[in-house]
């Protein structure tokens, strides 16, 4: 929300210079402005503590870099999910910083001057090489939320023996994301084996069988780990943005 704007104009109504009809105009215009195709959430940073987030997937490149443009009229830090090459090429004309994370399919657009510094641990882990891309867009997302995050990659339960080489990790964490494909086993492994909060996220990765990522969820949502949620089929961006808010509070009980 730009105040400097909202003062003005209250400064203009009590000089008498700006019918008051006008001024709630203009306010709610700052507020809550109409692009016709997409009206953004400016106060979403003050309710949730992380401003809105562009899912790219099903707009045009001219709505995406219109929507970006308002975001950061107003902010500082953009996060575009699910973006194809041609929409990067495109915000890189909203702005110069605008970066790529291409397995992930994500863009970032950080214009803070002082970025603070990356708080807790945040672990991403995968069953295989092939979950990575929904686990990229995990890690960006809990990155650009201000968490530290350390991957945990490939370490699925057809060699368990790679998980336990990496269990240190884990239970340093103050929250667990876990993407597997197949029969998604390897949430409810990890959630044995750590006292910390696991988001699995099922993904897509399989055969027939799998039914294009079912099978992991129906696994995933009938784990016997107490300790173990459960997102949608390659909802990466979801796992990674509660992780970054429970890192977040653990970090905040802990001062």
């Amino acid at each position: 929300m730009d105040e400097k704007k909202i003062k003005s104009i209250l400064r203009d109504v009590a000089s008498g210079g700006t019918p008051v009809a006008k001024a709630a105009k203009a306010i709610r215009e700052i507020v809550d402005p109409d692009l016709q195709y997409a009206c953004v959430d400016h106060h979403r940073a003050k309710r949730c503590g992380f401003p809105e987030v562009i899912l790219c997937e099903g707009k045009t490149t001219s709505q995406v870099a219109g929507i970006a443009r308002e975001i950061l009229r107003t902010g500082e830090v953009l996060l575009a999910t699910r973006a194809e090459p041609s929409v990067f090429e495109r915000l890189k004309k909203v702005s110069r910083r605008a970066v790529y994370n291409r397995p992930g399919r994500c863009v970032v657009i950080d214009r803070r001057k002082k970025k603070p510094k990356p708080i807790g641990l945040v672990a991403v882990v995968t069953a295989g090489t092939a979950d990575i891309p929904v686990a990229e867009e995990a890690r960006i997302t809990a990155e650009v939320m201000g968490a530290h995050v350390e991957a945990v990659y490939d370490v699925g339960v057809a060699g368990i023996h790679r998980i336990l080489s990496r269990i240190d990790v884990l239970r340093n964490a103050r929250a667990v994301v876990v993407a597997a494909g197949m029969e998604g086993a390897l949430a409810s492994v990890v959630g044995g084996l750590v006292e910390r909060p696991v988001i699995a996220v099922p993904t897509c990765i399989g055969y027939g069988a799998s039914f294009g990522g079912l099978a992991a969820l129906l696994g995933m949502l009938n784990s016997c780990a107490a300790n173990v949620s459960v997102v949608n089929i390659d909802n990466g961006f979801g796992a990674g943005y509660n992780a970054a808010l429970i890192n977040r509070v653990a970090m905040d009980e802990e001062d």
